[in-house]
């Protein structure tokens, strides 16, 4: 049998792969980028074929840098965002562009077309909406789902098949139609604790046949469940044997949280305490809880999530990575958000506040909400704002707008946090997993603005990570999740807060706030 584990992680804009041993160590990882499709500010979609060859790339590449046999490789295991790929009966893509290519068969998680959708089930008051914080957000399934059925009627006749895309990836990889407890609970309004699938909520939205229609399984799997090997198909396209498990996995961000839990897994006195910062081009902040603790604009709780016997909450930002894309983009200094421009951009504030001292742009305010404010107001129409431009297009002042933008999106996770202690959670550092762990100016205002210590995991990969997790308990390598992320628990790098810093931010925040009245009283007038 294999002594190594991989792991895929699929964002908004890439394909990862890992090859890990059982302790949890890197031997090789490649990345291979996947496609969008847009259509204005609030439309997008994958191809979900492309998705899996990128999946393929990335793996083989993975395998390459590892420099072991397929053979070695005993489990693997799929994260990824949370985008809806739609099937017809035969397995085959749903054009779902509008227009002659008939590849984009995937809403991205980010897609906000079914705002109105989402309205709807908010006012059914069921307890659905209460699992979502109570207000349902268009980037869950189920107004997405309303929306293909109301305004296109000619896809929905031929759907036969709906799935998470963490669930699509294990059902190329493998066939299974099981689905993960962790997809269904936080994304499709499944509640384990109350039977599994809310019937009369269904039926209210005009999805009565939504299980028979999409293929979906009267229960749910837990993370890490074997649902058997590679077919023959997925083991050439990965690169691997027919011989490697297949773990059910989990949404991207809950992979991050399961990479930085650690030893705290096996540890029920003290893992209420962990709280996760999964951040990458979305950020959000995670707990888990023995009770079930209910907050406005936080999703969740969701029973059996990530743990058994453990309940999940995430409260965050829709925009946070994918607004600094944004500002770079759009800046006369910007160019290709790449991580080497991103680099250069830190390395240059540094230069900056080294000279112009902690108040750089300082009559610059971002408020961030530039695709939806999400927690604390669960409001997918929020708008982002901009106050202090001038007619500066040098690179200093795109560094400047870079820089404030980072503050502001360091302040929108002060609020986070703020919102979830006033709901009972005792908060005292934050573990991060995702790429905001690579931006150093990021780490230092997380800990600044929060006045929280910020733990940097030494890993390569925190999401990866979490998802080789899964995949060592499809292997047969340890019995469950909890004991397998104590097994492979990485040592973290420790942030404080600074002082004086922290105090110059919070007039950052009081202005912050004000600047959230302001958009209300102009949204409100007419």
């Amino acid at each position: 049998m294999g002594h190594l584990v991989a792991a895929v992680d699929v964002g908004t804009g890439s394909a990862r792969a890992g090859i890990l041993d059982r302790r949890g160590k890197f031997l090789g990882r490649a990345e291979h980028p996947i496609e969008m499709n847009r259509h204005g500010a609030g439309r997008a979609e994958h191809d979900s074929e492309q998705i899996w060859q990128a999946v393929g790339l990335a793996m083989r590449e993975a395998l390459r840098e590892a420099g072991v046999p397929p053979e070695d490789v005993a489990g693997i295991s799929f994260d990824a965002t949370c985008s809806l790929v739609v099937r017809d009966g035969q397995g085959r893509q749903l054009n779902l562009s509008g227009d002659d290519d008939p590849r984009w068969d995937t809403i991205v998680w980010m897609d906000h077309r079914a705002r109105e959708e989402a309205e709807e089930c908010t006012a059914s008051g069921h307890r659905v909406v209460d699992h979502a914080g109570g207000t349902m957000s268009p980037e869950m399934q189920i107004p997405k789902v309303m929306w293909l059925r109301r305004r296109s009627p000619d896809i929905w006749k031929n759907i036969g098949y709906l799935f998470d895309l963490a669930d699509f990836l294990t059902w190329k990889a493998c066939g299974s139609l099981e689905r993960s407890q962790c997809t269904l609970a936080c994304k499709w309004g499944f509640l384990p604790e109350h039977g599994g699938w809310p019937v009369d909520f269904l039926s209210a939205m005009g999805l009565s046949d939504l299980r028979e229609k999409a293929a979906l399984p009267e229960k749910a799997s837990p993370a890490g469940t074997d649902l058997g090997p590679l077919s023959d198909e997925a083991a050439r396209v990965l690169g691997l044997t027919a011989r490697c498990r297949v773990g059910i996995g989990l949404v991207d961000g809950h992979a991050g949280f399961l990479g930085i839990l650690g030893r705290a897994a096996t540890e029920p006195e003290t893992i209420h305490r962990r709280f996760g910062l999964i951040a990458g081009t979305s950020s959000c902040v995670m707990a888990l809880s023995k009770t079930p603790r209910f907050s406005r604009s936080v999703w969740g709780p969701h029973y059996g999530a990530l743990l058994p016997d453990y309940w999940l909450i995430e409260g965050g930002q829709s925009a946070s990575g994918a607004l600094l894309d944004h500002i770079i983009q759009n800046h006369a200094a910007g160019g290709e958000p790449t991580p080497g421009r991103h680099h250069e951009i830190c390395r240059r504030i540094a230069v900056l506040r080294a000279g112009e001292g902690p108040d750089l742009g300082g009559r610059i305010h971002v408020l961030p909400d530039f695709h939806g404010n999400r927690s604390p107001y669960a409001d997918p129409d929020a708008i982002g704002v901009i106050s202090g431009l001038t007619l500066d297009s040098s690179f200093a002042g795109l560094c400047r707008l870079y820089w404030r933008t980072a503050v502001a999106i360091a302040l929108g996770i002060r609020q986070i946090v703020e919102t979830l202690t006033s709901s009972g959670y005792e908060i005292d550092a934050l573990h991060m997993a995702g790429g905001h762990s690579k931006n150093p100016i990021l780490m230092r205002l997380y800990a600044d603005a929060t006045g929280l210590s910020i733990f940097e995991p030494t890993t390569e990969d925190a999401v990866l990570l979490g998802t080789a997790i899964v995949a060592a308990v499809a292997a047969g390598f340890y019995e469950d999740l909890a004991s397998a992320s104590h097994a492979m628990a990485q040592d973290e790098t420790e942030h404080l807060p600074d002082g004086a810093t922290r105090r110059r931010l919070d007039r950052d925040y009081r202005i912050f706030l004000a600047m959230q009245e302001h958009r209300r009283e102009i949204d409100g007038l007419t």
